[in-house]
Order: C-alpha cells, then sequence, then structure tokens
C-alpha cells in the first residue's frame, strides 16, 4: 500500500471499497470497519439503502454490532480506493472487472475474494492491465436480509499472486494487504502457491455447495449422514484428480476428505451460498464450482460422474425456479 497506510501498527488506513456487498463481502467490510477502516460497501439499491439509514447490522457469536460506514450503488467511489475488494459472483467478474478497471487509480490494489479457481483470470481476460490478487476465502456468511449479515463460522483469508499476470509480484504489496486483514482480527497467511490454495477450497466448496443445495441441508446433518459423507468422498477424489491432471499440486482424497469432515462439523450450522441462492430464486455458481470440475475433466480427459450429476441437478433445479417465478 502507498503511504505506509498498511503495516498492522500504522496509524491510518488505507481506503477500501468492497465491490460486490453480498454475504462475503460484507462480513469483511463489517470486520474492517469495526477495526477502524475507512470502508464503503458498493451494492444493490435496497441494501445500500438500509445500510445508510440504519448501519449494517452484523451478527456473530450471538452478538449484534451495528457497523457505520459508507455504501454506494455505483462504482464512483473506487477512483479514491487504495484497496479494492473484488466480491461479486463469478458469473459478474467480467463486468465488474471493466468497471473497476475503469476508475481505478495507479497504485490501487484489487483482490478477488470469490469463490471458484478462475476469478483472476475472467478479470485479466477482461480488464487487460488488471491483475487482483486471489484471496481465498473460509467464512460461514449469509445475508438475513438488507443490511444485515451474519456470520455462522469461521473467517479466515489465504492470500496470494495468480500465476501468469502480466507483472511480477510485488512480496511487499501482498505482504502489506495481508497486515491490513490481519489488523483487523482477520487471520491472512500469504501463500506461494494460492492456485493449490483455491483449488483446495474449490474441494470443499464442490463437496459442500451442492449437497447442502440439493438436500436444503446444513453442513453438519450432512457429513453425519453415512450415504452423504460417502457421496463426498467421492466429489473428492474426483475433484483431486482433475487437478492434479491440471498440474496442480493438492493434498490427497482421503486428507481432504477428513478436511471436509472437520469442516462440516465445525460449521454444523451453516448452510452454502448455493442453498441461499436457490431459496432467493438467484442463479447459482455451480458452473464455477462443480461445473468448473466437469469442465476441466473433460478437458484433461478425466471421468467426473458424480460432479457431473451434481452439477445438472442444481442447474435443473434453478431452471425450474426460474420458471416458476
Amino acid at each position: 500500500m502507498e503511504g505506509g497506510r498498511s503495516g498492522p501498527g500504522a496509524g491510518a488506513w488505507p481506503n477500501i471499497v468492497v465491490f460486490g456487498a453480498g454475504a462475503v463481502g460484507c462480513h469483511y467490510g463489517a470486520k474492517l470497519a469495526i477495526a477502524g477502516a475507512p470502508v464503503t460497501l458498493i451494492g444493490r439499491g435496497p441494501h445500500v439503502e438500509a445500510v445508510r439509514e440504519r448501519g449494517l447490522w452484523f451478527d456473530s457469536g450471538g452478538t449484534r454490532t451495528v457497523v457505520r460506514l459508507a455504501a454506494d450503488t455505483g462504482s464512483g467511489p473506487v477512483a479514491a480506493a487504495d484497496l479494492v475488494l473484488l466480491c461479486v459472483k463469478s458469473a459478474d467478474t467480467a463486468a465488474a472487472a471493466r468497471e473497476i478497471a475503469a476508475g481505478l487509480r495507479p497504485g490501487a490494489t484489487v483482490v478477488s475474494m470469490q469463490n471458484g479457481v478462475d476469478n483472476v483470470e475472467r478479470a485479466r481476460a477482461a480488464a487487460p492491465g488488471l491483475d487482483p490478487l486471489a484471496a481465498v476465502v473460509y467464512v460461514g456468511a449469509s445475508m438475513g436480509g438488507p443490511g444485515h449479515v451474519v456470520h455462522a463460522g469461521r473467517g479466515e483469508l489465504v492470500l496470494g499472486a495468480y500465476p501468469g499476470g502480466p507483472g511480477a509480484a510485488d512480496p511487499a504489496r501482498i505482504a502489506a494487504i495481508a497486515a491490513v486483514f490481519e489488523r483487523a482480527g482477520v487471520p491472512c497467511p500469504v501463500s506461494e502457491d494460492v492456485r493449490a490454495a483455491l483449488w483446495t477450497k474449490l474441494v470443499m466448496n464442490a463437496t459442500f455447495n451442492a449437497l447442502s443445495a440439493l438436500t436444503r441441508g446444513r453442513y453438519g446433518p450432512i457429513v453425519a449422514d453415512p450415504g452423504l459423507a460417502a457421496t463426498a468422498r467421492v466429489v473428492i477424489d474426483e475433484c483431486v484428480a482433475v487437478a492434479r491432471a491440471d498440474g496442480v499440486a493438492i493434498a490427497d482424497g482421503e486428507a481432504l476428505h477428513a478436511a471436509a469432515l472437520a469442516l462440516g462439523a465445525a460449521m454444523a450450522t451453516a448452510t452454502s451460498s448455493t442453498e441461499q441462492d436457490l431459496g432467493r430464486g438467484r442463479p447459482t455458481e455451480i458452473d464455477s464450482l462443480n461445473g468448473y470440475v466437469v469442465a476441466r475433466g473433460d478437458a484433461l480427459g478425466v471421468p467426473v460422474p458424480m460432479n457431473r450429476a451434481l452439477h445438472a441437478l442444481v442447474r435443473l433445479l434453478e431452471r425450474e425456479r426460474a420458471a416458476r417465478a
């Protein structure tokens, strides 16, 4: 960050814009604002109106905090930002990247905080010269309504430079961004292989998002059910096979299955973003989760029948709910 603003003990904070004020954006925007950072949320009209009127309601650990921060429906605040957190759905990455790039000042940093593996690549393709850092997000959060975010568990990030960017990654800049989150009480280790970290998160998303959506269930009952736990293992083994065929070094299926069971137990009351999207009649990100595994598996000649089935079933639910809307 510029001007010595980013160190964990610095007196001044970077000016932060959250581009896409859904559950993830609101959670981290709230954490940063509570710690004292100037934060502006960019989101939909009803949400922005609620935040402006009464603040952002942040429910965590049985306590509600009313967080006062700026909110806007337009991208104008990007022009004054030191740090932009890109938190839109994967399908909106290209459009958001172009809008951010049009207003971003020299020296500002963009961080992709999105589900899926290829959002940085999408942003680069849509806005040449834009080179976001990648953050792997581990948080259980949902929107309780306009201006209301509910934290169900965890909240750490893993940060790094996605390979293949237009310029050399700056370790000092990455460390400075990580320090901003750490200063706000958000664990944020830096990874030298963020692509592997993103794939590891994708394994968890491919496991829980579709199963939670199809069963309308929370994570705890999913991992406690022997049949669903066995299904999760098949999903994970397919993901590992695709990742390794794609040259990504991730852990084996046994280790990742154990991690998934532990995650489900730790976030027993959480539901997936895919389940939440279906419940609200919104498009899901399933194409960037199980659908991405299917696409890469097909390209690499790796069979992925379980991921294909889960992807197809969620897409069927999407179409049916869209037809009824």
